[in-house]
């Protein structure tokens, strides 16, 4: 089969993190990705299933990993050689249209789940990635027997696949799984009614996460930064009372709280505050503008950092989290998950309009130069597209 393959190459890494740091996505280049064609992964165990990609996005986490910025945090985490994917649309043998919640959870490793109806990020012990019948990987994507989305053929188990429905186009259904993580985001910020809340970054991410918050929660003014023309429109449509460039989030934020300066911090600030960005300027910014007793949502995977955290010691600031999916609660106390939300979401927001541009597996260096670079050539959503690829 045709696929994107990541080898551990550490001098290609290396050369990649050196690269990326001038030109973003040279990782495509330079770095251990090639284009190959290897033997399909094999079913591992009863329960799991063939799936066969046809679209399946280019993420923020995807592109950390070509460029050499990931975090060794993850060295355990990971099997080689893997195909990245973990955005994915595609169908199985019967030609049933499926998406993929890409944790690799209890069930999937022939362990119990956390409870009954758990979904596969639910759980407060990790152990079970050392058991199964799968090498270490958290997600499809990572796992060198599972397979990814940039690639013909995968595997996954059936408590991870989500049955598309006709009224669904390609597009929206590749924006299913940024959307569940934005729900996620949302709804761990515990937003209540009326709170001023912060999102930072207005990628897919970001984005969703707007839609999310407007959608499942009872904010009052919901503040955006964004950099780019179409990443401000798109926040604005999506319910952003106010969208700003990142360089003005203060001001805007002290115009709607009537709060004061105190140094480079405001003296209260946003209720809650969203961070898709993770970056060290994006989450000392998010220090600055939270008020004494916020919270902060870490969306965007901050790897390596070095920040100054007296802020968030006299603030009393709170920091969460937000890895993936899973469980929620409402604010009215109901309980759904985030993909059944997601699903809700892309339909009544169109998300697929978040979809850009699409390339085939062999101009992956192409697509990946395009997602790296997505803000300032006016793109959100990169994506792989192997509908015209034949299966073998």
């Amino acid at each position: 089969m045709k696929a994107l393959v990541f080898e551990r190459k550490e001098l290609k890494y290396a050369a990649a993190s050196i690269g990326s740091r001038i030109f973003p996505g040279v990782g495509s280049e330079v770095g251990p990705l090639s284009l190959k064609d290897i033997e399909p992964p094999e079913i591992p165990a009863d329960g799991w299933k063939r799936v066969f990609p046809l679209l399946s996005g280019i993420c923020g986490s995807d592109l950390a990993t070509v460029d050499g910025k990931s975090s060794r945090y993850f060295d355990p985490l990971v099997s080689f050689p893997f195909v990245p994917g973990h955005e994915v649309f595609g169908e199985l043998e019967d030609g049933t249209r499926v998406v993929l919640e890409p944790v690799l959870g209890a069930e999937s490793r022939g362990e119990d789940p956390a409870f009954e109806g758990a979904c596969p990020g639910d759980g407060d012990d990790y152990g079970y990635l050392l058991s199964g019948p799968i090498g270490d990987g958290i997600q499809v994507g990572f796992c060198s027997d599972t397979g990814g989305g940039w690639s013909t053929q995968l595997v996954a188990h059936s408590s991870q696949i989500h049955e598309v429905p006709s009224d669904l186009s390609d597009e929206a259904a590749v924006i299913l799984e940024p959307a569940a993580g934005g729900v996620h985001s949302a709804l761990k910020a515990k937003i209540q009614s009326g709170d001023v809340v912060v999102v930072q970054g207005a990628g897919t991410m970001g984005l969703s996460a707007v839609a999310s918050v407007r959608s499942f929660t009872d904010a009052g003014t919901v503040i955006v930064s964004a950099k780019y023309p179409l990443q401000r429109s798109l926040a604005s449509e999506l319910g952003a009372d106010i969208v700003v460039e990142p360089r003005e989030l203060k001001r805007a934020v002290r115009s709607v709280t009537g709060c004061r300066m105190i140094g480079n911090s405001l003296s209260g600030g946003a209720d809650v505050t969203i961070d898709a960005v993770g970056n060290a300027g994006s989450i000392t910014t998010s220090l600055e503008t939270t008020r004494p007793r916020g919270r902060i949502v870490m969306m965007g995977i901050p790897g390596t950092i070095s920040i100054d955290l007296t802020s968030l010691w006299h603030r009393e600031i709170e920091i969460v989290g937000s890895y993936t999916y899973g469980t929620e609660i409402l604010g009215d106390g109901s309980v759904s998950t985030s993909y059944d939300l997601a699903f809700q979401l892309v339909r009544e927001n169109k998300l697929e309009r978040l979809v850009t541009a699409t390339y085939p597996l062999d101009r992956y260096k192409d697509a990946i130069r395009h997602a790296a670079e997505a803000g300032p050539k006016g793109a959100i959503k990169i994506a792989f597209d192997m509908r015209n690829e034949k299966r073998k």
